[in-house]
């Protein structure tokens, strides 16, 4: 039985089965006892309890109300250990036990340690539980911290890099604890972005504000998100000057910080000891060709979010639109719904929305989700529609249009569709048969077209200018590979002029292959 087990175990994709880890935190049962046990174990460097010592922590959560009465006792924490064994969160223990008498052996026999993922796992469900509602506010104070930051690592690297033994060995020292703040601070500060306009997204979202809310954003907009943008348009051009100074060099860079294979594959680096996190600091600051960076997008987040602000003040301050709302009956409504008691929350229901209790002579319906063990307020949340939270109306607007069947216009479609794809097909294949001559041919303007796409694709993919690209159509079976060269000079001449690239090579040929 162990055997299968573990070859089942194995067997579980590794994806799958780190997100098993998860599993305690939904359990159709006991979940808070799983989640005080998890606690218990992630509290503690090192922890290595028995089954025996859990139930004793578990005896003071019962007296305070934290885990359901009679989970303490023994009989009922093996299961639940066991359970977590399974889903992958704790591992079997080994140390010696010294017990005085065989039932007490017994239950302290087999001990328990947590598994590093399940410690990650529970250290962000209780910073989960312990974020605000609220905004969060960004770190603007690091954007300049970054940008020393860089500059005194540029200054240490060339030292590092020097001819003086003892410094350089002194300044490498020192680069490994300037690369390690510095990533830790542009991963604080890019969290704080994302939690604050995802954050922001939400409320703007809502079609309905209140004048105190919309007073408050405009507030938040005009001063907070000014100061935000400004500093990151002050600050990104000097960080990523320094960035692209030091692209070239990131091989040199990440030897002196200490290869990897010092440690092992399975050990899990420190931020900044990687080329993908070098690459994902730089992308944050800078634009490269079909990937814009962090930077754009937040400046486009900010002007999208003062246009639905804009939005809202308009509706609020002309009366245009569905305005006045019903939002602040509604949330009337809904307070004298938690006061009232059932009778009283009968009556009220029946009164606001005229449904009174009735006779089913049919069998009852299936349940929709949730059912009668069920609370409301854990139940499903219903989407009230625009309609009757800002008029307080349910009936329905307009009807459903009729669906036109117009074959002459579907076929026109699919012939134009069909031209289209043979004009594709034509170009790539004069590419194709231009390629071994590509120098001297001449190229019509639909076949420029489809070199023009794939060379975007494979000038994408680089992120310097002496790295290759290669882009594809697989439909057609036609491969694009960019290759630098010094000093070579492409020039492909065209129905509308001539392309010149200059230090860059191209193949052309089909997919698979290049030529």
């Amino acid at each position: 039985m162990r055997e299968d087990q573990g070859e089942l175990t194995a067997a579980v994709p590794d994806g799958e089965r780190r997100l098993q880890l998860y599993a305690y935190l939904q359990a159709r049962e006991h979940q808070r006892t799983y989640l005080e046990i998890m606690r218990l174990f992630a509290s503690t460097l090192l922890a290595d309890l028995s089954a025996g010592e859990v139930a004793g922590a578990l005896a003071g959560a019962e007296r305070a109300g934290r885990v359901e009465p009679g989970e303490s006792r023994i009989e009922s924490v093996i299961p639940r250990l066991r359970q977590l064994v399974e889903w992958g969160n704790l591992v079997h223990g080994r140390r010696e036990t010294v017990a005085a008498s065989i039932a007490e052996f017994q239950h302290g026999s087999a001990r328990y340690q947590v598994s590093k993922l399940a410690v990650r796992v529970q250290r962000d469900v209780d910073e989960l539980l312990r974020v605000p509602e609220g905004a969060r506010e960004v770190s603007r104070e690091l954007l300049p911290a970054i940008e020393r930051g860089l500059r005194e690592l540029t200054r240490t690297f060339q030292v590092a890099t020097g001819d003086d033994p003892r410094a350089a060995r002194h300044a490498t020292e020192l680069l490994s604890e300037q690369v390690t703040t510095l990533f830790l601070q542009h991963a604080e500060l890019a969290a704080t972005v994302r939690d604050f306009y995802a954050y922001l997204g939400h409320v703007l979202a809502r079609h309905h504000l209140a004048p105190d809310e919309i007073s408050g954003f405009r507030d938040l907009l005009v001063d907070y998100i000014q100061k935000v943008v400004e500093d990151v348009l002050r600050h990104t051009p000097a960080i990523a000057d320094t960035l692209a100074g030091l692209t070239g060099r990131r091989g040199e860079l990440l030897t002196l910080l200490g290869p990897a294979e010092r440690l092992g594959e399975d050990v899990e680096r420190s931020r900044g000891r990687t080329e993908d996190d070098w690459r994902e600091l730089t992308d944050w600051f800078v634009d490269r060709p079909g990937r814009p960076s962090q930077v754009t997008a937040l400046r486009e987040a900010t002007a999208r979010a003062i246009g639905s602000l804009l939005a809202s003040v308009k509706r609020a301050t002309t009366g245009a639109g569905l305005l006045p709302g019903r939002r602040a009956e509604l949330l009337k409504l809904a307070r004298w719904f938690d006061e009232a008691g059932p009778d009283g929350a009968h009556a009220l229901y029946a009164a606001a929305f005229g449904l009174h209790s009735a006779r089913h002579l049919m069998p009852a319906p299936d349940h929709d989700a949730d059912d009668e063990h069920t609370p409301w307020r854990d139940g499903p949340v219903l989407d009230v529609s625009v309609s009757v939270r800002s008029r307080g109306d349910r009936g329905a607007r307009g009807r459903t249009s009729r669906i036109v069947d117009d074959p002459m216009t579907e076929q026109a479609l699919l012939a134009e569709a069909r031209e289209v794809d043979a004009q594709r097909t034509a170009a790539v294949r004069e590419l194709a048969s231009a390629a071994p001559r590509l120098g001297e041919a001449r190229l019509s303007s639909a076949a420029l077209s489809v070199l023009c796409d794939l060379l975007t694709l494979a000038m994408a993919q680089r992120e310097r200018a002496d790295d290759t690209g290669s882009a594809a159509d697989p439909v057609r079976g036609l491969r694009l590979r960019l290759r630098p060269e010094e000093g070579r000079t492409t020039r492909i001449s065209t129905a509308g002029g001539v392309l010149t690239l200059h230090d860059t090579a191209i193949e052309l040929g089909a997919e698979g292959k290049t030529e």
